[in-house]
């Protein structure tokens, strides 16, 4: 800064500064430039634009699926009754509000007519079956390769009816278009590929590749027994001038009201798919606080740059001092800069986040699967600039307010000794409060406030004990005894040195490691108990819709083809919670482990024994010959989430009928082992008489083979046609598959922690760069070769770099241990290649950018640097 003074512009002497005043200093120091404030800015724009862009990007994807909500739900309303048809009077009652299409969904299997004559192939896959009228679509378009008209795509012709399937399904069995496949008892001719189907994002999670047939190829099929798991959908389209959001609403409760008991779940278009925004929510939340997280990374840059930016002006601060300028009016001075500049990073970072969502929309539009209504997003971009001012204050406030007391002649003095002291308590007081703010802004402002809340206390825990580390680490290499070699004795020296590179380095890298660290762990535990555990202790399949009338036949043809295998078959209903001990199950408000108790219908049966994987921890069960009124077994988690206790009673819909059944024991039940497990298990005589079906297990001994799996596909097929068979180890892939899809999502969104990690250590070395000259230029002088000194500084950087991998690896393990252990519940195992890549990576940026930084100062001539001592 250049100080003019003259009469019209004396320094002021103490408390009254006046703020116009130290703006105009400010501004005539940035007039400047903006020299040593590029890692600033970069951290503090880098955390922005990760808020910024992921809040956009959000809002974007939550507007575009709200405003394509018609094309999503398939119409203005969707009403869907699980295993029973809407009768006449409920059909009439749609009917009279507009057009109707019905779509029934179910799963299946799928064989083609001229099997293989491999019989260790797999000749049979699961398939996700939609029938649709001739309606279909009410909104959007299905387009299909070729293009086919819907009338000829799926009409009967040459006796068999036309099918569109899924490119996953001709591969998987080896198909072609005109090839023919067998689906229960009807004949299906694929005629074409799917490439598009309006109402896909409305459905849940796929187990198999989808299949499109008319409803009468569903009714020719022989799959639509009594209790078959059939899914009808009625999707109403409202007349252009009947179809406001008030009519939508008031359409939705007449409905409920003029059938209390029907028993369907009714969507509006406002609410196509509330899973998908649901998941977007959960998803963007946690961006949110990865770009969070780089601002407390990048705010160790700032706290650098600020603290460089004051040495490299202690001769004007000296000034101002001498000529009277009191320690508030150089904060006020300087905090003014700051905050400008601060100003100027979120404006950046904002307005490229602001950016992203258009750009997405450009160029990736097309592949994208789900609709992005790009736009401006000023409540977004206003929250982002607010967390990156804060950052920005929060990080500068203590070296801007160490600068406030100290002596002239010690600020000249502090050029060679660098002593530290703590800043006034207002200061700290001013940083804490500002760190409670963003802790409450980012706590108050996210979908899952505990989630925010856990995540913000480990971030703080790290910070803390990574510091803590790095005084450890310092200490340590001051006590450690001398060494012989001079390049390993200058690299620990290097290490506890004033000015020392090891707070910045284990502050920026370690939290984001530990972070990186965490995601493996939980995917590797993830991908074990998929591909390891839960196979081992899984069944082999999984028997869908046997009819109740043939389990006798069924089971008797299940011990003959598997005479050593162990078969479990109970009876099987869909119900849905409709009250709790009176209280309406949209009223209900438990945690949100067991909030999938109540959303849509569930698995329910009926048993006179205490099921298998079962356990009573409280009341008693009922007798075998147990004839009285209706009692329900309820899963002891479930009770205790939403507040019910024995005696207490639960309404289930079940078939469009309410029944209410009093608690009569509280269970355990062992999900791990895949087995059939229920959270409603009802006594016997209720449920006897409805129409249901059986749903069975069967467990080869060893697991059984591929051969053993393939001939029970191959004969179930021929003996009954219409039970539907998943083989768990698909299924469990297919999970698998889509969980390591949304970690690689995860791992590549918590990348950005090092990019910030990456600025920081940069910054950091830029700070150091005066003192690295110098000490080159005098280990030169004494003899030391240019190699030497590469292999101190490199030698440095390891130990730095180790140091910090070790901790982000113990930090991230514990972590993870608490997340698979107390939230996943299942048993966490140490995967030692996640933390070896990590302590890879560690090393790895730390070495790379420390030389790439150092390269500079050793390449200094002694004589040029001397002479300017």
């Amino acid at each position: 800064m250049t100080v003019a003074l003259n009469s019209r512009s004396p320094v002021p002497a103490a408390a009254g500064w006046p703020v116009g005043l130290a703006g105009r200093f400010a501004w005539r120091d940035l007039r400047g430039g903006l020299r040593g404030f590029g890692v600033f800015i970069a951290c503090i724009a880098l955390g922005v634009l990760a808020i910024a862009g992921v809040g956009s990007v959000a809002a974007s994807l939550t507007e575009g699926i709200g405003k394509a909500g018609r094309v999503i739900l398939g119409g203005d309303l969707a009403l869907s009754l699980i295993q029973r048809e809407a009768d006449d009077t409920e059909r009439a009652f749609l009917d009279a509000h507009g057009t109707v299409s019905v779509a029934a969904s179910l799963r299946a299997m799928a064989r083609p007519v001229a099997l293989s004559a491999d019989t260790s192939r797999l000749v049979a896959t699961l398939v996700e079956v939609k029938a649709v009228d001739d309606r279909y679509p009410l909104f959007g378009t299905l387009t299909t390769d070729p293009p086919l008209p819907l009338a000829a795509l799926l009409a009967q012709n040459n006796g068999a009816f036309g099918a569109a399937a899924d490119p996953l399904l001709l591969t998987r069995l080896g198909l072609h278009a005109g090839d023919r496949i067998k689906v229960g008892a009807v004949e299906l001719e694929l005629r074409a590929a799917i490439a598009g189907e309006p109402d896909k994002l409305a459905g849940a999670i796929s187990l198999g590749p989808r299949l499109l047939i008319s409803e009468a190829a569903l009714r020719a099929s022989g799959l639509l027994q009594p209790g078959s798991l059939v899914r009808w959908q009625y999707r109403l389209r409202l007349p252009e001038r009947q179809s406001s959001d008030g009519t939508v609403a008031a359409i939705d409760k007449q409905a409920q009201a003029e059938f209390p008991e029907a028993g369907w779940e009714i969507r509006t278009r406002s609410k196509a798919s509330p899973q998908l925004e649901r998941n977007v929510e959960r998803f963007s939340q946690y961006l949110t606080l990865v770009g969070l997280a780089t601002l407390l990374i990048g705010g160790v840059g700032v706290a650098n740059a600020v603290a460089s930016h004051l040495a490299r002006n202690r001769d004007t601060i000296a000034t101002l001092k001498a000529l009277g300028a009191s320690g508030g009016g150089i904060f006020a001075i300087y905090c003014t800069e700051i905050i400008g500049v601060a100003l100027l990073a979120t404006l950046i970072g904002a307005a490229l986040g602001a950016a992203l969502p258009f750009v997405i929309a450009y160029f990736f539009a097309a592949i994208l699967p789900l609709p992005v209504e790009p736009a401006v997003q000023p409540g977004v971009l206003a929250l982002s600039v607010v967390y990156g001012i804060l950052t920005a204050l929060a990080f500068s406030l203590w070296p801007l307010g160490r600068a406030h007391d100290i002596s002239v002649s010690m600020l000249f003095r502090d050029q060679v000794a660098g002593e530290r002291s703590w800043p006034r308590t207002r200061y700290i007081a001013a940083s804490a409060a500002i760190v409670a703010m963003l802790a409450a802004l980012a706590v108050f402002t996210t979908y899952d406030r505990r989630i925010a809340a856990f995540f913000l206390a480990a971030a703080a825990a790290v910070f803390v004990l990574l510091r803590l580390v790095a005084a450890l680490v310092m200490w340590m290499a001051r006590r450690a005894p001398r060494q012989n070699s001079t390049i390993l004795r200058l690299a620990i020296a290097n290490i506890h040195r004033a000015g020392a590179l090891t707070p910045s380095v284990m502050l920026s890298l370690g939290l984001g490691l530990a972070m990186l660290v965490t995601i493996a762990q939980i995917e590797g535990n993830l991908h074990r108990e998929f591909a390891a555990a839960l196979p081992d202790k899984a069944p082999s399949f999984f028997f869908l819709d046997i009819p109740a009338a043939q389990a006798d036949r069924f089971d008797a043809f299940i011990r003959e083809q598997a005479p050593g295998a162990k078969l479990e078959e109970v009876p099987m209903l869909r119900g849905r919670i409709v009250a709790a001990n009176g209280v309406n199950a949209d009223d209900l408000k438990p945690p949100d482990r067991s909030r999938w108790v109540l959303r849509g219908d569930r698995g329910i049966t009926y048993a006179r024994t205490v099921p298998p994987g079962s356990r009573i921890v409280d009341g008693r069960w009922w007798g075998a010959s147990y004839a009285g009124e209706p009692l329900v077994s309820l899963e002891s988690r479930t009770a205790h989430d939403l507040d019910l206790k024995i005696g207490d009673t639960i309404t289930v819909n079940v078939l469009g009928r309410n029944v209410t059944a009093r608690i009569a024991n509280l269970r355990v039940v062992d999900w791990e082992n895949l087995g059939i497990n229920f959270v409603l298990v009802f006594s016997p005589g209720i449920f006897e008489s409805a129409p249901h079906s059986d749903i069975a297990t069967l467990t080869f001994a060893g697991g059984g083979t591929t051969t053993e799996e393939a001939g029970m596909i191959r004969a179930l097929g021929g003996a009954f046609p219409t039970v539907t068979a998943v083989r768990v180890k698909d299924a469990l892939e297919a999970i698998d598959a889509l969980v390591g899809k949304l970690v690689m999502a995860l791992r590549a969104a918590s990348a950005i922690t090092l990019v910030a990690a990456a600025l920081v250590l940069g910054g950091a070395l830029a700070a150091s760069q005066r003192f690295r000259i110098y000490d080159a230029v005098v280990l030169k002088t004494f003899g030391a070769t240019r190699a030497q000194l590469t292999a101190a500084y490199a030698l440095e950087y390891l130990l730095i770099g180790l140091a910090t991998a070790v901790f982000a690896v113990a930090a991230g393990t514990l972590a993870a241990g608490l997340v698979v252990g107390g939230v996943m519940q299942f048993p966490f195992e140490w995967v030692p290649g996640a933390a070896l890549q990590t302590a890879a990576a560690a090393l790895a940026v730390t070495l790379v950018i420390g030389l790439a930084g150092t390269f500079g100062a050793l390449g200094r001539k002694p004589a040029e640097v001397l002479r300017n001592l």
